[in-house]
């Protein structure tokens, strides 16, 4: 009975009832469709991953110690400096899947710098790992937040670094002792905070089995709808995290299976922008910027508000706009009247985790932004600033009359093509997949994982420093050549009031432009355009086993009475509004013999889309 006195969050609990027989009967299903789902690793992979995370704590110990030796540090120092590994992200959480990276931060004291770590981590992982063990290593110096990104064994490692304002980094330090922040840049005070969130976060739940338990089939739920990610304006992981948390404070005794069916009620219909709080706000003398839309009005404009519970408190969901926030309300809505049926035995739990439908059946209309380079490097960064501003084109279209939806899909897909000239280059910014490569498989940004397009696009660092640093440009006539791109799908809903005619090139244009004036962009190296396309004329990588690319609707035959009628108001494309420049995807451009060669070559290297769509024309 003295655990029902504590008060867990902002406010008082809603329920502290026990799980009932049937409940528990439901959590256990869950568990068992969640390993269904693949979302548990075996306990060999589990052991696995713990035997790597103490060599890597050997390894933060000995840099250290090796920084200290360089610098001629007295053996007193070298012996009591420590270092420490600590892990983040749904790893800390305890809610990952098998395969899922581990996000580690080594923290050291202060007199090891971040040029310490680029210069000598890399030599000493190598040194005292198992030969053969590190597959993949990749330095990015210039990010913000210093990043090595590993493959060691098959487990992908993401080592960060920052040290503290101290001399000494002992075994025991405790992550969330505020007093740390003292002396600390925005960097640093930036790297801290993944762990810090993560170990508040799993000491503001009542139960962290049943969190991990419910967080688990959230983050599950949220990736096969495409609602996760935060830099395309959904929430990410942690941010899940914290909503699912919040539930649990409101029902401390609650199974997992319980706790899923009450978070999409509560987290659907919360009174937004009411901010989602599991901890009263703290101060601290060290006066670092927090959340507070009364001091800061640009905090006033975020629509969902998730804030982190670690100092300084932050906004986990600043990038949700208007499309993403009604997208999320309707997918949670959905949830919700399927666990109302899984609640009633007539679904089941693998019904809440059906994928998706944004390429088969949800929209008719798509723009794709499709950035290339010519060179892999070069296109990892490039990307990644691409990623970082697309947000931006989507809130233009969201001020479009005509628009009632303009989506981001949440992942970008990667393509490699053999081109042999700039005409053939500028037929795959169209959308052309003539010249894809037919022995590189198209992948999606998220499995790639590139810690350079990562870095980028989170904001992580400045893209100009580490942009074409290598890579050729096109020689016309030439052999084939590598040219790479990333293409983001954006799906267009017509607004009910509309006149089922859109024209987003001034948009379009205006966009594209702002980029290419950036120093990220180089002529001659990087490239971007706009294509639009309609859903039967998708690529057909976009689509996943099982499913089909829509069928374009057929025409209906007019009768002999309406025939002559039909033909005398027959208009061309271009009158009939139905015209799409630039090309749609695996489709001809309309010819234009009025138009000389120079001309209309001219005009297609401009690559400036301007898109007319009408509903009624289909």
């Amino acid at each position: 009975m003295a655990a029902q006195q504590r008060q867990w969050g902002t406010t008082p609990s809603i329920s502290w009832t026990l799980p009932t027989e049937e409940e528990v009967l439901q959590n256990e299903e869950l568990t068992e469709e969640l390993k269904r789902q693949g979302q548990y690793e075996a306990p060999g992979e589990t052991e696995k991953k713990q035997q790597l995370l103490v060599q890597l704590q050997k390894i933060a110990i000995e840099f250290v110690k090796h920084v200290c030796r360089r610098n001629n540090l007295p053996q007193s120092i070298i012996d009591s400096a420590g270092g420490k590994i600590f892990t983040y992200g749904s790893y800390r959480l305890g809610a990952y899947a098998p395969g899922s990276d581990i996000d580690t931060l080594v923290v050291a004291p202060r007199h090891v710098t971040r040029e310490d770590f680029f210069e000598y981590m890399p030599s000493i992982l190598e040194r005292m790992l198992p030969t053969g063990a590190i597959e993949e290593m990749k330095p990015v110096p210039e990010a913000y937040v210093p990043i090595i990104k590993l493959m060691i064994n098959g487990t992908d490692i993401d080592l960060n670094f920052t040290r503290l304002a101290v001399s000494s980094v002992p075994w025991d330090l405790d992550v969330k002792d505020t007093n740390l922040l003292r002396g600390l840049d925005d960097r640093e005070l930036r790297a801290l905070n993944g762990p810090r969130v993560a170990d508040e976060l799993l000491q503001l739940v009542p139960q962290k089995k049943t969190f991990r338990t419910a967080l688990r089939a959230i983050k599950l739920w949220a990736q096969r709808r495409a609602v996760y990610g935060n830099i395309v304006g959904f929430p990410g992981g942690v941010a899940w995290g914290m909503l699912v948390a919040r539930v649990c404070q409101l029902y401390p005794q609650a199974t997992g299976s319980v706790i899923v069916m009450k978070f999409f009620r509560i987290i659907g219909r919360w009174n937004w922008p009411q901010p989602i709080l599991l901890k009263e706000s703290e101060d601290h003398p060290i006066q670092a910027r927090v959340w507070n839309p009364r001091l800061y009005p640009t905090d006033k404009y975020h629509l969902m508000p998730i804030i982190t519970p670690a100092y300084p408190a932050m906004c986990a969901t600043h990038n949700i706009g208007p499309t993403t926030k009604k997208i999320i309300i309707q997918e949670l809505e959905r949830g919700g009247d399927i666990t109302d049926k899984i609640s009633f035995g007539r679904l089941q739990w693998k019904d809440l985790f059906q994928k998706h439908t944004y390429f088969t059946r949800d929209y008719k209309y798509y723009l794709s932004i499709i950035s290339g380079s010519t060179s892999k490097d070069a296109q990892a960064s490039w990307s990644g600033f691409v990623e970082s501003k697309v947000r931006l084109l989507v809130q233009s279209l969201e001020g479009q009359g005509s628009i009632g939806v303009a989506r981001l899909f949440n992942k970008g897909f990667t393509r490699e093509h053999r081109c042999k000239d700039e005409d053939e280059m500028e037929a795959v910014l169209h959308g052309d997949m003539k010249y894809q490569a037919t022995n590189v498989k198209t992948e999606t940004t998220d499995n790639i994982n590139d810690p350079r397009h990562n870095a980028i696009a989170e904001g992580n660092v400045d893209a100009a420093a580490i942009a074409n640093s290598d890579g050729e440009t096109l020689q016309n006539g030439s052999s084939p050549q590598a040219f790479y791109t990333t293409t983001y799908y954006v799906g267009i809903e017509l607004a009910q009031d509309s006149t089922k005619k859109l024209d987003v090139s001034e948009q379009s244009r205006d966009w594209k432009e702002q980029q290419c004036r950036t120093a990220n962009y180089e002529d001659g190296r990087n490239y971007l355009n706009i294509a639009a396309t309609r859903s039967y004329d998708l690529p057909l990588d976009v689509f996943g086993p099982g499913e089909e690319r829509p069928t374009r609707a057929k025409k209906r035959v007019p009768t002999k009475k309406t025939s002559a009628t039909t033909q005398g108001q027959k208009r061309n494309l271009s009158a009939s509004g139905m015209e799409v420049w630039p090309r749609l995807a695996n489709t001809e451009r309309p010819e234009t013999p009025d138009v000389d060669e120079s001309d209309h070559t001219r005009a297609r290297r401009e690559l400036h889309p301007a898109v007319h769509l009408r509903e009624e024309d289909d």
